[in-house]
C-alpha cells in the first residue's frame, strides 16, 4: 500500500456469462465499502455501464487505461479491452472465457508489481477458460506458477478453516498423490499461514484421514497408519500442533472440528462438502503461502441464476474484508517479525585513554 492511499483491491471479472459482475456491483453498491479500500476492477467500463442497466444498479464507475490513473474512493476500472463483447447469461463460452483470463492475467501483473496489494477473483468456467495460453484447471494453480511460495486452498469462515493436501486431482490418484513430503510441505504453510494472516499466535490442527476410518488399523487401506501417522508425529514431536489422523466422516457432525484453528482434507470433497454445508454463502477461498493475498467467494459461476438478478453477494463481500484483514494481520506481522538489533546504529567507539601517559 502506497503512502497515504487506502487498501487497494485488485477484482478479476471472472466468467461475463455468470454472476460474478452481478456480485461485484452490488457488492460496491454500498459506497460505505470505499472507506476500506479502494476497488480496482480489471475489465471494461462500457461493459460494466451495460451490466449496471441490467441489474438497475445505481452507481459511478471510473474509467481508467492504467492502474497510474487510480483514484481513492472511486470504483475503479481498469479497460483490459475496449471492444463491445457479446453476453449470454448461463451459457458457456470460449470467448468469454478469453475475456475472463485477459482481466485475469491484468490483475495478477499489477499485483505483481505492487499497483494493487490484493487480489479478489470472481468465478471462472473452468472449460470455457482452457486455451493454448491457459491450461491450469482453475486461479489457484495459475496463481500457484506466477506468484512466489508454496500455494495451498484454505477456505475460511468465521470458525472454521479447512485446508486440503490435494486439490483438484482425481480420486483414484488421491493416495498416491500424498506423500510424507507433500505433507509437511502443507501442514507448514498452513501453519505459517495461520500465525501471520490470521494472528494466532500456536495454531493447532487437525488432519483427516485418506481411507474411510482412516483405514481402520489396515484393513481398509494402509496409507494412513504408513504415510500420515508417522509423518503427523514426526512433525508433533518438532513442535507443530497437528494432530490425526481423525476419520471424516464423524469429525464434523460431532462438533470435533472446533476443538482447533484449521482442518486439512487429504482431498478435495472431503473437506470442501462440510466446508460449503456449514458455511455456504459466507464462505471464502483464499490461496494460502502465496507472496501475494488471493481471495475469492465460495460459489462459481452460477449459471442457472445469471442475469436474472438473483445472486447473493454475501460470499464476494466476504472475500473483500478477509483480504482486508489479511492483509493488515500480514503487516503487522511483519513488523513485529522484523529484528529490531538491525535497526540499532552503532554508537562511537570512545577513545581510552592511556593511564600511563
Amino acid at each position: 500500500m502506497k503512502q497515504g492511499h487506502k487498501i487497494r483491491l485488485g477484482i478479476s471479472i471472472g466468467d461475463l456469462n455468470g454472476i460474478g459482475s452481478e456480485v461485484i456491483l452490488k457488492t460496491f453498491e454500498d459506497a460505505r465499502m470505499l472507506d476500506f479500500c479502494t476497488p480496482v476492477i480489471f475489465a471494461s467500463v462500457k461493459i460494466l455501464s451495460f451490466l449496471k442497466k441490467q441489474y438497475k444498479i445505481n452507481t459511478n464507475l471510473h474509467g481508467i487505461d492504467s492502474t497510474s490513473q487510480i483514484v481513492d474512493a472511486k470504483i475503479n476500472v481498469v479497460n483490459v479491452w475496449k471492444e463491445s463483447v457479446n453476453i449470454n447469461f448461463g451459457q458457456e463460452d470460449k470467448k468469454i472465457g478469453k475475456y475472463a483470463i485477459q482481466s485475469l492475467k491484468a490483475a495478477t501483473e499489477a499485483l505483481q508489481n505492487d499497483e494493487i496489494d490484493v487480489l479478489v477473483t470472481a468465478p471462472i468456467n473452468k472449460h470455457s477458460v482452457q486455451s493454448d495460453d491457459f491450461k491450469f484447471p482453475g486461479h489457484t494453480d495459475y496463481l500457484a506458477q506466477e506468484l512466489e511460495g508454496d500455494s495451498m486452498m484454505l477456505m475460511v469462515a468465521d470458525s472454521l478453516k479447512v485446508g486440503l493436501l490435494t486439490d483438484h486431482v482425481a480420486i483414484k490418484e488421491v493416495a498416491g498423490t500424498i506423500t510424507p513430503a507433500l505433507i509437511k510441505q502443507k501442514i507448514n504453510t498452513i501453519h505459517r499461514t495461520l500465525k501471520q494472516d490470521f494472528a494466532i499466535n500456536k495454531p493447532k490442527i487437525a488432519v483427516l484421514g485418506i481411507n474411510p476410518h482412516s483405514g481402520d488399523n489396515g484393513v481398509i487401506g494402509t496409507e494412513d497408519d504408513t504415510v500420515l501417522k508417522p509423518t503427523i508425529q514426526q512433525m508433533n514431536d518438532d513442535g507443530t500442533l497437528v494432530f490425526g489422523p481423525y476419520a471424516a466422516d464423524s469429525f464434523f457432525g460431532s462438533d470435533g472440528y472446533k476443538a482447533f484453528d484449521a482442518i486439512v482434507a487429504s482431498y478435495h470433497d472431503q473437506g470442501l462438502i462440510p466446508f460449503k454445508t456449514l458455511s455456504f454463502g459466507k464462505g471464502v477461498n483464499y490461496t494460502a503461502g502465496l507472496s501475494k493475498i488471493r481471495t475469492s467467494p465460495d460459489h462459481g459461476t452460477a449459471f442457472e441464476i445469471a442475469g436474472k438478478n438473483k445472486a447473493d453477494s454475501n460470499s464476494f463481500e466476504e472475500a473483500v474484508f478477509t483480504a482486508l484483514k489479511i492483509y493488515k494481520h500480514r503487516q503487522e506481522y511483519k513488523e513485529l517479525s522484523k529484528n529490531p538489533l538491525k535497526k540499532q546504529p552503532k554508537k562511537p567507539q570512545k577513545k581510552q585513554s592511556n593511564p600511563q601517559q
